[in-house]
């Protein structure tokens, strides 16, 4: 007989792992739906296959990591739910996901949903009457169930139509993790990641950064455009001069090397010739400095802060050589380094 299936939120923290596993032991087959955004993880979707099968043999949970970034970027630019303290859209992320998932039932001939979810873990999301509303708005009242604790919510149709026993699940609560590792050991679980800070959307200063761009209603740019603008957003240091010149530097070489990787037809790479230091890409450089006049007043600014955080000599910051490649063509020109009185008023 054919096994059941599943399909479960998988954020690749604990509570998610165990809610894959605890029903994974009861003969389903439950298969983990690792969400990927601008906002979290996106790097995977370059190594798929390989996040795939280290799950499986770390964890023996079979994985597929799916991009949400266009729908999880409009739902930002209005949630239905508001944000929490910064720009984090926490409940609306939630159903978001929920819907995608649901969305894919059919095609993976799945019966019902789940997630790792803990009754009163967190404060805005995993209330009681949070919960509720976050099975109603995704559409999947009866269909989600939440394994960790199930025993303190009502039953789902999974449940009631005898494909999940209740009796094996769980009545876990609030914001300790005791029980859950507790449950970790029994299932042989180990090398789970720690408790993850929170989501970029909560830190301040990208929070601002990224209001202000979702604001501007992506400033006319399709969503593919605006996916590509979010990562650069989320990385570097970041600058703003003359109202639209938008420019970002590495804040080391990995940085830099994701730079490189992230430029765009008609961006412009600047770096110091012979000096260690960051790289710095300037947005759609082509089209903002196709004017000779503006190019040879706003170069020397951005060549000035490339010096500024580079490597000093003796413990000062003479003069280099930056080499500004065009794509189309590369010059070069000796600049002086911008003080930080200067630089302050551009940063974002």
């Amino acid at each position: 007989m054919k096994p059941y299936t599943a399909l479960g939120l998988f954020s690749g923290g604990l509570d998610s792992i165990l809610a894959c596993r605890v029903i994974a032991d009861q003969g389903i087959r439950v298969i983990g739906l690792k969400f990927v955004s601008p906002f979290f993880d996106y790097d995977l979707l370059s190594r798929r296959e390989e996040y795939k099968q280290s799950v499986q043999q770390q964890y023996g949970i079979e994985v597929e990591v799916i991009d949400i970034s266009r729908p999880y970027l409009r739902m930002l630019a209005q949630p239905a739910h508001g944000f929490g303290k910064h720009f984090n859209p926490c409940i609306d992320c939630k159903i978001l996901m929920l819907i995608q998932a649901r969305e894919l039932l059919q095609s993976y001939e799945a019966s019902f949903l789940i997630s790792g979810e803990v009754l009163g873990q967190r404060p805005m999301s995993q209330r009681r009457d949070t919960l509720r509303v976050i099975e109603r708005d995704s559409g999947c009242t009866g269909m989600l169930l939440r394994p960790l604790s199930a025993g303190l919510l009502p039953p789902t149709l999974a449940e009631q139509n005898g494909l999940v026993d209740r009796q094996r699940l769980y009545t876990f609560s609030g914001r300790g993790r005791r029980q859950q590792k507790e449950l970790a050991a029994r299932l042989g679980i180990t090398g789970y990641p720690a408790p993850a800070g929170g989501c970029m959307l909560t830190d301040p200063n990208l929070a601002t950064r990224i209001r202000q761009y979702v604001k501007d209603g992506y400033n006319g740019k399709n969503e593919a455009q605006a996916v590509d603008d979010v990562r650069l957003l989320v990385m570097g240091r970041q600058f703003c001069l003359h109202g639209d010149i938008w420019f970002v530097i590495g804040r080391d070489e990995q940085e830099n090397n994701q730079l490189e990787t992230m430029r765009q037809p008609g961006d412009w790479l600047l770096r110091m010739t012979r000096r260690p230091g960051p790289l710095g890409l300037l947005r759609q450089g082509e089209t903002l400095l196709a004017d000779a006049a503006r190019e040879k007043k706003i170069l020397p600014l951005l060549a000035g802060i490339i010096i500024r955080y580079g490597k000093k000599i003796d413990g000062k910051l003479p003069e280099a050589e930056v080499t500004i490649d065009k794509g189309s063509e590369m010059i070069r020109g000796r600049f002086v380094p911008r003080t930080d009185d200067e630089i302050h008023p551009w940063q974002i």
